[in-house]
């Protein structure tokens, strides 16, 4: 791996609303996209109905100009505590964690973890297309930290 590279990102929000609210908003992938400052567009893959443990989905993803997609499988599904899923074409795996907090609210913490690495593809085209790994890496903290103020915002509508 390049030494720029990071095996994980983490970020955490303090919400004032209790799990079920939040897990409302953050178990359907498909809502990714009211949050995420790259994904456009989220769909289950035909043959899924619900979104649970081992759904597919299709991501429509863009930076600036550059416009791809990602095909992503839900790994861990566990109601009000976690949602993860790996993406196929990066090997990289996003999860949303709650955690009650004793306030009654919810200490939602948003990760990516690489435990296979990232694909070697996906490391050139970082490089090529996006700035090199320590660039989109910060990129990617600023869209992390984008998406939990807005499901933090949401949730305390």
């Amino acid at each position: 791996m390049p030494e720029d590279y990071e095996p994980l990102l983490q970020d955490s929000v303090e919400i004032a609303a209790a799990p079920a609210r939040v897990w409302d908003l953050v178990h359907d992938v498909r809502r990714i996209p009211q949050w995420s400052p790259q994904v456009d567009s989220t769909r289950l893959r035909a043959g899924y109905e619900q979104v649970e443990l081992g759904a597919q989905f299709t991501n429509r993803n863009s930076h600036g100009d550059l416009e791809w997609t990602t095909h992503g499988e839900i790994v861990r599904f566990e109601a009000e505590q976690e949602m993860a899923f790996r993406i196929q074409e990066n090997r990289v795996v996003w999860s949303f964690r709650l955690e009650p907090t004793s306030q009654g609210g919810t200490r939602l913490t948003q990760r990516r973890e690489t435990p296979d690495g990232i694909s070697d593809s996906s490391l050139e085209l970082t490089d090529a297309f996006l700035g090199g790994q320590a660039t989109f890496t910060e990129v990617q903290r600023a869209g992390m930290r984008q998406t939990l103020e807005g499901i933090k915002a949401a949730a305390e509508r």
